[in-house]
């Protein structure tokens, strides 16, 4: 399958996966056609905690992130194959088990954490949890592979990123939208698929929302944890709020890579686009090839917050928060410390 990205004059992303045959770019064996029909390889689609929405976990990926939670999915081709029609059957399905209608600007994973905190209490011991956001009814709150919370009206597609080649997105969006139309799409992406052209077309075809994972500020720091360049990732924050998709950014703290400095990079840059654009601030855990690398601690996260918010960012949480309060006493000095708002549970 030629490369997408060099036809619009764009860098390659140079990756190769590993298939039952041997190595093959992520495009080679994370996508097929037979006649006019456009397969994906998924891993595994289920009801994902805490973004409460329906997750498709794709495999194969355009990046080779050293810090990846799904390495043994994105940079091998496993899973079944996928159409478009198929894809729609998923989405029908789940359309059955929603229980919190939400609206589109809501249509991300940074908003889950302000109606639930996924403790099951509610449904496992009959009462609130002590830190439920008191939002929901425990009828609303359901058990999935992934633990309690509610079912929200959106389909992400996560795991692997193959948005550089958008025909199968583009088949799959217009098909949802046209039979479950009350259904956001949103997609979790590194963003080195989303050229202007590529994004227009996800847009046009139903694109709603996007998880934009920015990994690292400096080209140097980017290049050593993807392999790849950044140089046109920086740039999609405004592109894709002027194309009114709705934007979520996630950044991740490693010690040592991705610290203060890369964050107050972040800061300035999304300043500079929106204030209100919403932020999650993700705890570093040991993975793939950082398995050796130290988790951030508290006071370092809490510093990484409040540069965010001196640059006048106004909605910002914490996640992974178990990574760096190991147990209720420094959840509680969190909330206690930035507010239950900003911490993601």
């Amino acid at each position: 399958m030629p490369c997408n990205l060099v036809k619009q004059g764009f860098a390659p992303c140079n990756n190769l996966v590993e298939g039952s045959g041997g190595l093959g770019t992520p495009c080679e064996l994370g996508l097929f056609r037979v006649g006019n029909e456009v397969y994906r390889l998924v891993y595994d689609i289920v009801l994902s905690r805490p973004e409460d929405y329906l997750s498709i976990y794709q495999s194969c990926c355009n990046h080779k992130c050293a810090m990846c939670h799904s390495w043994y999915f994105t940079q091998f081709a496993r899973g079944s194959w996928y159409s478009p029609k198929d894809i729609l059957n998923e989405v029908i399905r789940y359309s059955e088990l929603i229980t919190v209608k939400e609206p589109r600007d809501r249509a991300t994973m940074w908003h889950a954490s302000d109606i639930c905190a996924h403790c099951g209490y509610c449904k496992l011991i009959g009462k609130e949890g002590p830190y439920c956001p008191k939002i929901l009814s425990k009828d609303k709150v359901i058990l999935s592979p992934q633990g309690w919370g509610p079912a929200r009206n959106i389909v992400s597609f996560t795991g692997g990123d193959l948005y550089c080649q958008p025909d199968f997105y583009v088949r799959s969006f217009k098909l949802i939208k046209k039979e479950v139309p009350d259904i956001w799409i949103h997609i979790e992406t590194n963003g080195y698929g989303l050229t202007p052209k590529n994004l227009e077309a996800l847009y046009e075809a139903g694109l709603d929302s996007i998880w934009l994972d920015m990994k690292a500020y400096s080209r140097d720091t980017y290049y050593v944890l993807c392999g790849t360049t950044n140089e046109w990732v920086l740039k999609l924050p405004e592109l894709i709020v002027d194309v009114d998709i709705v934007l979520e950014v996630v950044l991740l703290y490693i010690p040592g890579m991705v610290e203060l400095k890369e964050i107050e990079g972040f800061a300035e840059l999304l300043a500079n686009v929106r204030k209100d654009i919403p932020v999650m601030l993700l705890a570093f855990f040991p993975e793939y090839r950082l398995r050796n690398a130290r988790e951030p601690t508290y006071d370092e996260m809490v510093s990484a917050f409040k540069i965010l918010k001196n640059y006048g960012l106004s909605r910002v949480k914490l996640g992974n928060v178990s990574v760096f309060c190991k147990d209720r006493a420094c959840v509680d000095k969190l909330i206690s410390t930035i507010g239950r708002d900003s911490v993601a549970l």
